[in-house]
C-alpha cells in the first residue's frame, strides 16, 4: 500500500526529530558558558540621569575626588570601643558571604569611612549593598549599573573623571554610592524613604526602600550585644 501524503510529509520530520532536540541541549549548554564567564547581574533599579547645577556639580566632583585615606580617627576612647566591637561583629555576619577576613575587614573598614564622611549610617549602607548587589563588587544590573552599592555609569561623566570601570574598584564604588546617596537626601530634605526611591531609579514605589531599610535592621550592633562583648573581651 502506497504511503499517503500526510505519511510522506511527517517523515523527514520524524528524522530530524532528534537534531531539532539536540538544538536547545546546545544551546543551554552556552548559556550556561556564558553564565559562567559574565559578571552577575544585580537585581537593581536604574538611577536616573539629572541635570545638575553647576554648583553641585563641582561640590559632588569634589567630594568624589578628595584621596583622604578611610582611617576614622576617634578622640572619644568609647567610640573608638564601639568601633572595634561594630567591626568584629559586623566581620562575623559577612563571613558567609566574604570568607577572606582581610578582604572582609577592608570592605567594613571602607564602609564605615566612607558612610560616616557623607552623614550616612554604615548600617544603611551595608543594607544598601546587600539589596543592590549582594556583596558582589563586579555585579552588572540590566539597567547597567556597577559594582557594590550599584552605581551607574553617566555618574563618572556627570562628577568624576569619566572611567567607568573603576566602578568595579571597592573604595571607589563606595564613594560613589555615599556621595550619591547623600545629593539625594539633600535634595529631598532628610527624606530617606524619598532619597533611596530616587537612588534606585523607583521613586514613589516602597518595595526598594523597605528591603534596604529592612536589611538595614539586619546589620545593626544592638547595645546588649555589645554589652555582652565587652563582658567577654574583659
Amino acid at each position: 500500500m502506497a504511503p499517503s501524503m500526510g505519511a510522506i510529509a511527517a517523515a523527514p520530520m520524524r528524522r530530524g526529530a532528534p537534531a531539532a532536540r539536540a538544538w536547545p541541549r546546545a544551546l543551554l549548554g552556552l548559556l550556561l558558558v556564558a553564565a559562567l564567564l559574565l559578571p552577575p547581574a544585580a537585581h537593581a533599579g536604574a538611577q536616573r540621569e539629572e541635570a545638575l547645577s553647576d554648583a553641585v556639580r563641582l561640590a559632588l566632583a569634589a567630594q568624589i575626588a578628595d584621596d583622604a585615606a578611610p582611617t576614622p580617627q576617634f578622640h572619644d576612647p568609647r567610640r573608638l570601643v564601639d568601633y572595634v566591637l561594630w567591626l568584629a561583629t559586623e566581620s562575623s555576619r559577612l563571613r558567609r558571604r566574604i570568607p577572606d577576613v582581610a578582604a572582609r575587614r577592608a570592605l567594613l573598614r571602607t564602609v564605615w569611612y566612607e558612610a560616616t564622611r557623607a552623614g550616612l549610617q554604615p548600617t544603611l549602607v551595608l543594607g544598601l549593598i546587600q539589596v543592590e548587589s549582594g556583596f558582589d563588587k563586579y555585579a552588572i544590573s540590566p539597567a547597567g549599573a556597577m559594582g557594590l552599592m550599584q552605581v551607574m555609569p553617566f555618574w563618572t561623566r556627570q562628577i568624576g573623571n569619566g572611567d567607568k570601570l573603576a566602578l568595579f574598584r571597592m573604595r571607589v564604588n563606595l564613594r560613589y554610592g555615599c556621595v550619591i546617596l547623600r545629593h539625594y537626601l539633600n535634595e529631598e530634605h532628610g527624606n530617606l524613604f524619598n532619597a533611596l526611591g530616587r537612588y534606585n531609579g523607583s521613586l514613589g514605589q516602597p518595595g526598594y526602600p523597605d528591603a534596604v531599610l529592612a536589611a538595614q535592621r539586619r546589620w545593626q550592633v544592638h547595645a546588649p550585644l555589645l554589652a555582652a562583648a565587652v563582658r567577654k573581651r574583659g
